[in-house]
């Protein structure tokens, strides 16, 4: 008679929390589709050919976002060509070279620690020494460099992980060949982790898109229709950075919403992206 009564307990301790996890799940997804909704429905009518491929002129009163979208590609293509090298390099070395594991360990919870720090930081920072420090004025550059500093843990950990699941084995057979640490890594381990580290770097893609906090204090709002070089080295908005000053200092909320929407797409081709480099890179490696 006891086990019938721990037995129904247990019954209706189970139909509780399958309960609440249907309903966390139901509203998590209810949220997410809202708000995808929400945006594209206020957003996509205001998007137009006018609006992606001219510049804006304050003159006729034309609004356009080709150099925000401009800005955005050189501010990834800035970020992606300095975080990429460190963040593979400093992870290679802290799996694969480094001997004293306590250091390693203070360095993994340095990174940790970096990022869980609020974006607008990583601004006042980037502007106190990139733009101050070392004279590089509001610019994308400085911008990018700053991003460079929030995405180095997310790149530095994703690589990490990923050389981690090469198994050991590879690393004692490419040994026994008579190959050395760095030709082992540069043959065995790295095309054998691609995958993750494809996706970590992609996922960074994403993160860049969607910062303005930092980009605020360091690349500043012009929307001037620049070149590469000559952009990176002036000031410019993102889109992220258009979306505010078009929403809080111009009331522009069409324009910002057909933003917003632009920036929506974008995040999810960037997911979508990363999960099929994922995958393929999986299926790839199991053929």
């Amino acid at each position: 008679m006891q086990k019938k009564t721990i037995s129904g307990k247990r019954k209706a301790y189970v139909a509780l929390m399958r309960v609440l996890m249907f309903t966390s799940v139901f509203f998590t997804c209810a949220l997410v589709l809202f708000l995808i909704v929400f945006v594209m429905v206020k957003g996509i009518p205001n998007v137009s050919w006018e609006l992606l491929s001219t510049a804006p002129s304050y003159l006729s009163g034309r609004i356009g976002i080709l150099p925000d979208i401009l800005n955005t590609v050189y501010i990834v293509i800035a970020t992606l060509l300095v975080v990429l090298p460190l963040g593979v390099g400093a992870a290679v070395y802290l799996t694969e070279y480094a001997k004293n594991k306590r250091v390693v360990s203070i360095i993994e919870y340095a990174a940790e620690t970096l990022s869980g720090i609020p974006s607008i930081i990583y601004g006042l920072v980037g502007m106190l020494f990139f733009c101050q420090f070392l004279n590089l004025q509001t610019s994308l550059f400085a911008g990018a460099l700053t991003l460079v500093i929030m995405n180095l843990p997310t790149v530095m950990r994703t690589t990490q992980e990923s050389l981690k699941t090469v198994p050991q084995s590879y690393r004692e057979g490419a040994f026994g060949l008579g190959a050395g640490r760095w030709r082992m890594i540069r043959t065995v381990v790295l095309p054998g982790c691609v995958d993750g580290i494809i996706t970590g770097c992609i996922l960074s893609v994403g993160r860049i898109l969607g910062e303005s906090a930092a980009l605020l204090f360091t690349a500043g709002f012009a929307h001037a229709l620049n070149g590469i070089f000559e952009g990176l080295a002036s000031s410019g908005a993102t889109l992220t950075v258009a979306l505010y000053v078009y929403a809080k200092e111009q009331g522009e909320f069409g324009v910002a919403f057909a933003i917003a929407a632009i920036l929506m797409v974008l995040t999810m081709l960037v997911n979508l992206t990363a999960a099929f480099v994922g995958w393929y890179f999986k299926k790839r490696r199991s053929i």
